[in-house]
């Protein structure tokens, strides 16, 4: 979605739903519906939804957390805090790609 330009088409094109669905499942980018000349509403794929709500959650977390620790909240270091998950848990694996870490 980012430096790319979404489409806009008339909501009466919306007749050919075939073409939309493929539309949408090859888009990158929201697809804006203009009804005389307006936005009336937006489509996207499931994937790109999804991808696009996590990508809220974790900028929502991320600022939570930021204002934590603009609150006072003792920040703990990234590898320490892991460190001790494994000592409780025995492995951890970070999820977003950053580490892969087990024990068997």
């Amino acid at each position: 979605m980012r430096g790319t330009l979404p489409k806009v088409i008339p909501i009466n094109e919306l007749k050919n739903t075939a073409q939309i669905s493929q539309t949408c499942k090859e888009s990158d980018t929201p697809i804006i519906i203009t009804k005389n000349g307006y936005g009336e509403m937006v489509l996207m794929s499931v994937e790109l939804y999804e991808k696009t709500m996590a990508e809220a959650r974790i900028a929502a977390l991320i600022n939570e957390s930021i204002d934590e620790v603009e609150a006072g909240a003792e920040c703990v270091d990234g590898d320490e805090f892991l460190e001790s998950l494994r000592k409780k848990y025995g492995r951890v694996q970070v999820s977003a790609g950053v580490r892969s870490q087990g024990t068997g």
